[in-house]
């Protein structure tokens, strides 16, 4: 039987310590391979205010060129780090736009729903969805990317932070509560809850 091939596991630990170090390829090479989630991590904690004015697109872009204009500021030799400090950058580039338009104060019947990127970042954003959401009966996939955001959104602040930490970050339940200054059995009840809520929504709409 042949062994297991765990060359992916190697590059993984061997492109965070090139990053460490200040090596710009591997720096692109990881946030490469986290594309996927760092949109999904976008779009869901942007909320439907901010992906009405702003591209998600635009934002992941933003976040990528911060990230790879302050190297030094990634010193830790591990991928997992290396992922929050993305996603870390990601959520403070949506507080600064949230932050923008409501000093703007535009009025919503000015808005104009921006077009969902299409293609095959709909099927991303839809597989990185359904880690924590699994509707019943299959819709268009951009449709059922868009049910999943309304009923994402429809979740309190707490439960988004949390889903979003456990299932699109890919933190363990200790460092979400680490994180969030809760108990571990605390974020489990958060999670499981705002899970069934989701479920509930999505099986409404159907």
């Amino acid at each position: 039987m042949d062994q297991p091939d765990d060359h992916t596991s190697e590059n993984s630990s061997e492109l965070a310590q090139r990053a460490a170090a200040g090596d710009r390829a591997a720096v692109d090479a990881l946030i490469e391979r986290h594309l996927p989630e760092l949109r999904a991590f976008v779009r869901l904690r942007a909320g439907d205010a901010l992906r009405r004015r702003e591209s998600t697109s635009d934002l992941v872009q933003s976040t990528c060129r911060e990230v790879l204009t302050h190297l030094e500021r990634f010193q830790f030799p591990d991928e997992s780090a290396f992922r929050r400090w993305l996603f870390v950058t990601a959520q403070r580039k949506i507080a600064d736009r949230a932050d923008h338009y409501a000093a703007q104060k535009r009025a919503a019947a000015r808005e104009e729903r921006l077009a969902s990127e299409a293609g095959v970042q709909d099927e991303q954003l839809a597989n990185c969805y359904r880690r924590f959401s699994s509707p019943s009966r299959r819709a268009l996939l951009r449709d059922e990317v868009e049910q999943l955001e309304r009923a994402f959104d429809a979740l309190t602040e707490e439960q988004r932070e949390i889903v979003t930490l456990a299932h699109v970050v890919g933190l363990s339940r200790a460092q979400i509560a680490e994180q969030v200054g809760k108990s571990e059995n605390a974020v489990r009840i958060v999670l499981h809850r705002a899970l069934a809520r989701l479920a509930e929504i999505v099986n409404a709409d159907e």
